[in-house]
């Protein structure tokens, strides 16, 4: 692909473009590149040469395979090889997350910071280097982002006071100090935490069994052995969350729990939190059994939960407040003395301006109300979708100077198989286009969809709305990354229960998708359906979404959480595995994973992954909503915005 079609593709101007070239020595330092970033810029790296550990091949800038060895190590970026080329986008001394480079490398930077380069390790300083080029093209989009500063409403002494000061366990016993605070709904929080590379840890030792096996299976880190459930305001803790190292994590990692405050601030949401970093272990002076050692310093595990944040981008202001009658020394539950400041970190985040849940809500019960086009009784708005709206707003047919593309999922080829909303499609009395997708991997499928869109697009013009299910969602966002052709006329995507992040399953072997992929086995299907799951993994989605946290186009989510009263046979088995992940999921996806990065939230329906789009699915209002997907894209579009994303 030249350089000219993706930045095409990405948006962005070649005009101001600079090159550099350096080298990254086998040093374990990080190597300044001297090159400074604006969020949405893009970058193109291309690495070469080699360098040689001790009793090893010599590693190339991918890096060397992991092997079982290597989950003992502790390096830089754990999921990706030794010795590969890693990098990070820091401002001032906040550590961005690391992010793969390789021998090759096109993304954009995710939030404004320098760039550095380093040969990932565990301390072994090889012997080499690698000769890097970097090319830095400014981005010709405007991005907006609110600018930090004070936020107009700001936690009060009096609501810091009345936050309990340390946690206690099940017997009531003080333990660790609660030592810093967010200010954000839970969608904010979640998101930001993720961004910054934390992950959630499991409530169970089975649920950690479980996930260990698999993460084993796919030699990946596994942080979330479980956390003990401590309270605070009465109760567990809501989330728990962590960083570490493979295997090691149990020994050593950065953790926290957050419990949600029963106040705001202003209209936003209050996360108390209580952070440590396990350095060892230790044994515990109440029952003499072995238990984590922590940094008796804990505020500089506070400090740098905060400075994860900031280096995400995701911190609008933050301040240091101090309690009435602070903890400044004491011992933990099980006897351990530990010391600090005093003081309490407030964070507050950058609000989600792309939430648009409220209208489409809105939107989709007006529908069902008024014109139901899906004919029947379908009770209560809210038995279909999680935050219900409106039923009274008024709209007239649907414009046709839009035409609509339905992109298919997984399996969308295989005879026998249903495409998304294809028998409910032509009540929108708009002209629809319909795409069913082969399960080859994601760039396939991108390069297919441009020679679809050429051709049927040759001698109409008008602009495309996509509507992309399931995987159709990931092969829509490649389209447009790397098929210049698919943003000319693709005007917006909206993504259905699209595999945005991935999917655990995806990590599996293709039987362990229970009914899903059986029905596969009895007909036959278009693809490669190994490279096809391969392109679900989480791993693969993620570092797709690092890489490009800027959609090139208007993009929305739609996710979806399965009742498990209706929830489809088919999809019974792979439930089962999810839940053990999160909860809150279709059947085939969690929430987390139906979110494209950077997109503008749309909410949550009530349904499976079959249901909310399939006609052999659980029942469902698809084509209400299908509309209402639609009048949204179309309302959103026509409204002035004051930049671009």
């Amino acid at each position: 692909m030249k350089s000219a079609a993706l930045l095409l593709s990405l948006g962005l101007c070649a005009a101001g473009a600079a090159t550099v070239e350096i080298n990254v020595p086998g040093l374990n330092a990080w190597t300044d590149t001297g090159i400074d970033l604006r969020r949405g810029d893009a970058i193109k790296i291309k690495a070469t040469g080699t360098v040689q550990f001790a009793n090893s091949q010599p590693a190339g800038p991918a890096g060397l395979p992991r092997g079982w060895r290597d989950l003992l190590r502790t390096f830089t970026l754990n999921d990706v090889g030794r010795g590969a080329l890693i990098g990070r986008i820091a401002k001032g001394d906040l550590g961005g997350r690391p992010f793969l480079v390789g021998a090759e490398h096109f993304g954009q930077a995710a939030t404004d910071g320098r760039l550095y380069l380093i040969i990932n390790q565990s301390g072994e300083q090889p012997q080499g280097s690698f000769k890097v080029t970097i090319e830095h093209i400014p981005s010709a989009a405007v991005v907006t982002q609110a600018p930090s500063g004070p936020p107009p409403d700001r936690l009060t002494q009096e609501q810091l006071n009345s936050v309990p000061r340390r946690v206690v366990d099940a017997e009531g016993t003080e333990g660790d100090r609660t030592n810093f605070i967010l200010v954000g709904s839970e969608r904010e929080v979640t998101g930001a935490l993720q961004s910054a590379g934390w992950v959630v840890v499991d409530r169970s030792t089975k649920d950690s069994v479980l996930k260990g096996i698999l993460g084993t299976f796919a030699k990946e880190a596994y942080l979330t052995m479980p956390m003990s459930e401590l309270m605070v305001f009465g109760r567990a803790q809501d989330y728990g969350y962590a960083q570490g190292d493979p295997v090691r994590v149990v020994m050593a990692r950065h953790h926290f729990r957050i419990w949600k405050a029963p106040f705001k601030v202003g209209r936003r949401d209050v996360w108390v939190g209580a952070g440590t970093h396990d350095v060892g272990f230790d044994k515990d002076q109440r029952n003499g059994k072995i238990t984590h050692r922590i940094d008796p310093k804990t505020d500089g595990e506070r400090d740098y939960i905060g400075k994860s944040l900031e280096g995400a981008g995701r911190v609008l202001w933050k301040e240091y407040l101090t309690p009435k009658d602070p903890v400044l020394k004491a011992k933990t539950a099980h006897g351990q003395e530990f010391e600090s400041d005093g003081r309490t970190l407030i964070l507050y985040l950058r609000e989600d301006s792309a939430d648009m849940s409220t209208r489409f809500a809105d939107l989709f019960c007006s529908v069902l109300a008024q014109s139901n086009p899906d004919s029947g009784e379908w009770g209560a708005c809210g038995d279909w979708i999680e935050k219900p709206g409106r039923t009274d707003l008024k709209f007239g047919p649907l414009p046709k100077d839009f035409r609509v593309l339905l992109v298919g999922g997984f399996m969308s080829t295989c005879s026998g198989a249903g495409l998304a909303f294809d028998d409910v499609a032509d009540r929108l009395g708009m002209d629809v286009m319909r795409l069913r997708m082969p399960n080859n991997g994601s760039r396939e499928n991108a390069r297919l969809i441009a020679q679809v869109l050429r051709e049927q697009t040759a001698a109409d013009t008008r602009p495309i709305i996509a509507i992309t299910y399931s995987k159709g969602t990931p092969d829509m966002q490649e389209a447009l990354v790397y098929e210049p052709d698919v943003a000319k006329r693709v005007v917006a995507q909206f993504s259905i229960a699209g595999a945005a992040g991935g999917s655990p399953l995806a990590e599996l072997l293709p039987e362990s998708l229970g009914g899903y992929l059986q029905y596969s086995n009895k007909v036959e299907c278009q693809g490669d359906t190994a490279q096809g799951l391969n392109s679900l993994k989480r791993s693969v989605r993620r570092a797709f979404q690092a890489s490009f946290p800027v959609p090139v186009i208007p993009v929305y989510s739609l996710a979806a959480v399965a009742d498990p009263s209706r929830l489809s046979s088919k999809l019974a088995k792979a439930a089962v595995v999810l839940a053990k992940f999160d909860p809150r999921h279709d059947g085939q996806l969690t929430v987390d994973d139906a979110l494209v990065s950077g997109s503008r939230f749309a909410g949550v329906v009530k349904s499976d992954h079959l249901g909310i789009a399939l006609a052999g699915g659980e029942k469902f209002p698809r084509a209400a909503l299908l509309e209402s997907v639609v009048r949204l894209v179309i309302e959103d579009l026509g409204k002035p915005k004051s930049g671009s994303q």
